[in-house]
């Protein structure tokens, strides 16, 4: 044989042996697993040691581990946000250490892109990403940081976060979303983008394919965005915001979930009824970027906000039924057990 058609054939398998490997990388919904504002009842007991104990060897399982921090971790005081009862205050600060929970939880990104990180003003913000560097955990979707880029296991990966609100990176900036990602797919092998947006409660469960609006603000068109940020690279795109399952879809054979709900959310969150369904989504790529399967593993929120497997599988079941509502020609399919296939 030809020593250039051999050396051509030996890597073409090495390439092909490379994209077919598989990356499994699993995502949740909203975090904060205590508040010592406006006073230290709303902290869980023993320190938060067992807040996240009954799902993380699920999440330890995953190569990456994807949760949006709702909220700032921050032990001293800060700037609160301005607020007319302080009972009724939804300001959240949890004490420094509580970064190790998450970090021992197995997350390797947060999502800081959201309408809490700036409870605390500046002050706030930046004692958040201070203290998640010290833990070793990257983090993406404020001003000061707009994405990360990070390797593991000898795989590239970019990260950035958007939502529409002050001091983040924003979701209705379509030309910044673009540069950003771009600039991302240019350096990484893999590119994940998460969102805060669309409008929140246990209402707003669909995909309008439209701009949302909550309390007069414009939480963006998350159908739009993931499309846009997807046609500029992103391989994976995570949502969160309205505190309830949305549907799941596929778009260029990149997996996207419009909104994974409450997953960790201690004490000052409502968990009522689908308030309360808190599932892991495992998604399997290849080294391209492309889906090639996943599971739906479904948790619920128990006593005051403490996430537990659930053998009903109630997440799957509702996000099934989302996503046949919504993505009624989806090329994804759901089993009752929560197993996502393409379809044929």
């Amino acid at each position: 044989m030809n020593i250039i058609l051999y050396l051509f054939l030996a890597y073409q398998i090495l390439i092909n042996s490379f994209n077919n490997e598989t990356i499994k990388i699993i995502g949740v919904g909203d975090m904060m697993i205590g508040t010592n504002y406006p006073n230290n009842s709303y902290l869980p007991k023993n320190n938060g040691n067992n807040i996240l104990k009954n799902v993380s060897a699920t999440i330890r399982e995953a190569d990456i581990a994807f949760g949006n921090l709702e909220g700032t971790i921050l032990s001293k005081e800060g700037e609160v946000k301005k607020c007319g009862d302080p009972k009724k205050c939804y300001a959240f600060k949890s004490p420094d250490e509580y970064a190790k929970h998450y970090k021992n939880a197995g997350f390797n990104i947060l999502s800081l892109a959201n309408n809490h990180i700036n409870d605390f003003g500046k002050i706030g913000r930046l004692n958040t990403q201070r203290v998640l560097e010290e833990n070793n955990i990257y983090f993406s979707g404020t001003i000061e940081k707009p994405y990360s880029i990070f390797t593991k296991d000898n795989i590239k990966y970019g990260f950035a976060s958007f939502s529409p609100n002050k001091g983040t990176i924003q979701i209705n900036n379509y030309e910044k979303a673009e540069e950003i990602v771009s600039l991302l797919d240019s350096l990484c092998d893999i590119v994940i983008v998460s969102f805060h947006g669309g409008a929140e409660g246990s209402k707003y469960n669909r995909v309008t394919k439209e701009i949302e609006y909550f309390l007069g603000e414009n939480r963006g068109n998350p159908h739009e965005f993931s499309r846009i940020v997807i046609d500029s690279g992103a391989d994976l795109v995570f949502g969160h915001g309205p505190h309830v399952l949305r549907a799941i879809d596929l778009y260029k054979r990149r997996f996207i979930a419009y909104s994974l709900g409450n997953f960790a959310t201690y004490a000052r969150f409502n968990l009522s009824g689908n308030r309360g369904l808190a599932p892991l989504i495992e998604v399997n790529i290849n080294k391209k970027g492309e889906f090639l399967s996943g599971k739906i593993i479904s948790a619920k929120q128990i006593g005051l906000g403490i996430p537990v497997l659930d053998n009903n599988n109630e997440a799957a079941k509702e996000i099934k039924r989302l996503t046949n509502l919504d993505f009624p020609n989806s090329d994804l399919n759901i089993n009752n057990f929560g197993e996502i296939s393409l379809n044929n």
